[in-house]
């Protein structure tokens, strides 16, 4: 059974400026790693299947980074599930997008496959 195709309600997050990682990256000019906004987006995915959907690990088709992201930045997380069952996040710091890309869920029992 499968989703139906549409957007969900943005989510807000925030990495507070005293989170362990802005201490290695960068000390003198922290930035937001684009791997943490990667996972963000694909635990946003994950929390959004329904119950009993199984293990699913994700194929990211592209992500493209616009600039970086501060320590203590308010980002809003836009979800949408396309008709051929790729979900399409945008992250967005007021206006302006700071990171978007594209992934597809892949459940267990295909994970053997290219």
């Amino acid at each position: 059974m499968s989703e139906p195709a549409g957007a969900a309600a943005p989510i807000g997050l925030v990495f507070a400026p005293e989170h362990p990682v802005f201490a290695g990256h960068f000390p003198q000019q922290p930035i937001v790693p684009g791997a943490l906004l990667l996972d963000a987006a694909l635990q946003a995915i994950e929390a959004g299947q329904p119950s009993g959907a199984g293990a699913a690990r994700y194929h990211v088709a592209a992500v493209k980074f616009f600039r970086p992201v501060g320590p203590g930045e308010a980002l809003s997380l836009s979800l949408t599930r396309a008709p051929d069952g790729r979900f399409q996040f945008e992250w967005r710091s007021g206006a302006n997008c700071v990171a978007s890309g594209a992934a597809y869920r892949i459940f267990a029992e295909d994970s053997g496959r290219s």
